[in-house]
């Protein structure tokens, strides 16, 4: 009778040991993949933005120090400079933005109700788009600049047709954006919405007016510039106060200093103007992410 006689552990392969080096596989030198845009050295985008300005500016000193640009060409930015501390001294400068800010912000808000209504109308429903649509598209084509002999007749030579002028300048833009924002929501939101039991008037608050509402920030935003373009001509027409007033009375001098003053203020109070729309669209469309470039 043979007795076998068990093999010592030494002999046992060790699987433990195999088990755990087949568990946590060997460590490899990698290094981070890094893009190309996170290792260069990123500038401060606010020196970017202003970079352009200033090398415009430089390049404007250097041509008028050089006599390239002569004083009754373009005056020299030291001289606008001046002439700005002269005009803000003496109250004209600030008399006459007020006056402008007071015309822009009630054609503004006039073509804002008119242009925003009419747009509902004519986007919310069939008939109103069979009945406002053709006769807004037929005075769109109209320039707003050669109505302003047929205003002069109808409301005289004060403010009336100031106003207006902006006011039609800002109705047709806000008209066509918020027009094809409506138009341009995706049919599938109106039957998701449909389904779950919304009112004509529930859809149109939940669902129409949010996914209109992008368009109507653009085209506030075109509205913003044109009636900025409208005031020029406005307050050049008649007008006894205004940065526009102030435009004519430098022209009947040969004062270009006086005028690039007034369009650099012009081009600022637009700039303003841009940048409140802007914050306000970031505030009311947080829901909408969007492309920010790279």
């Amino acid at each position: 009778m043979s007795i076998s006689h068990a093999q010592p552990d030494s002999d046992k392969p060790d699987i433990s040991s195999k088990s755990a080096s087949a568990a946590s596989p060997p460590k490899l030198d990698l290094e981070p993949i890094v893009p190309a845009s996170s290792r260069r050295t990123r500038v401060p985008r606010w020196l970017r933005r202003t970079s352009g300005p200033l090398l415009l500016l430089a390049l404007w000193q250097v041509l008028s120090s050089t006599g390239v640009l002569t004083a009754d060409v373009l005056a020299s930015p030291g001289r606008i400079a001046e002439v700005a501390r002269e005009l803000v001294a003496d109250g004209s400068l600030t008399s006459a933005m007020g006056t402008s800010l007071q015309r822009v912000a009630a054609g503004l808000l006039l073509g804002t109700l008119v242009g925003t209504g009419l747009a509902l109308v004519s986007g919310l429903f069939r008939v109103g788009e069979d009945l406002v649509d053709a006769p807004v598209q037929m005075l769109r084509t109209v320039p707003f600049v050669g109505l302003i002999p047929l205003f002069i007749i109808w409301f005289g030579i004060g403010e009336a047709p100031k106003v207006a002028i902006i006011t039609l300048g800002v109705t047709f833009p806000l008209y066509l954006n918020v027009y094809a924002g409506i138009r341009g929501v995706d049919a599938r939101l109106i039957e998701a919405g449909e389904s779950l039991g919304l009112s004509r008037w529930g859809l149109v608050r939940h669902v129409v007016l949010p996914g209109a509402l992008p368009g109507a920030m653009t085209g506030l935003r075109y509205s913003l510039g044109i009636s900025w373009l409208a005031l020029v001509f406005a307050e050049q027409v008649n007008a006894d106060s205004g940065i526009g007033f102030l435009m004519v009375q430098a022209r009947d001098f040969l004062r270009t200093d006086v005028i690039v003053v007034c369009l650099i203020v012009y081009a600022f109070l637009g700039l303003l103007a841009d940048y409140v729309v802007r914050t306000l669209e970031r505030l009311l469309l947080q829901w909408r992410p969007t492309f920010t470039g790279r």
